[in-house]
């Protein structure tokens, strides 16, 4: 079932990591190789500034796999206590007409993901609160109107 799931999510992760840390070496890339930082520590250095946006790209990756329940049910067979995950037991309990059980363990998955975000938002806030600025543009530069 994880395997399942990580070959689902994998073209997703690799395509968004790819474009976040070619971005980065856009914009950064040159000032790094001129202080002579390799192509390991150049892609370190560009990670860890971009932890940011590769944290959102995990997040789209979590959601990517917490909703696919075709799969897990192909692989995993939605064997109670051994393969049985959330998104696969809700289906089971809508089949068999347990609305109100399904419905549960619907709002419990929201509960989950809403948490995640929220932990997601208050880091990134911490972040501006830290660095000093927000969306890129640094403090004490006025918008132009």
């Amino acid at each position: 079932m994880v395997l399942a799931q990580a070959i689902l999510v994998l073209p997703v992760a690799t395509a968004l990591t790819r474009q976040v840390i070619e971005d980065a070496e856009r914009q950064h890339g040159e000032q790094l190789r001129s202080l002579g930082a390799g192509t390991g520590l150049r892609g370190l250095l560009l990670a860890w500034d971009e932890r940011y946006a590769l944290l959102t790209m995990l997040m789209a990756s979590f959601g990517r796999a917490i909703s696919e329940v075709g799969a897990v049910m192909i692989v995993g067979g939605n064997i109670d206590g051994f393969t049985r995950v959330m998104t696969t037991a809700i289906a089971l309990e809508t089949s068999k007409g347990d609305l109100p059980l399904a419905l549960a363990l619907g709002l419990i998955l929201l509960g989950v993901v809403l948490l995640l975000n929220t932990g997601i938002a208050l880091l990134r806030r911490r972040r501006e609160r830290v660095e000093g600025h927000s969306h890129g543009i640094p403090a004490g530069v006025e918008a132009v109107a």
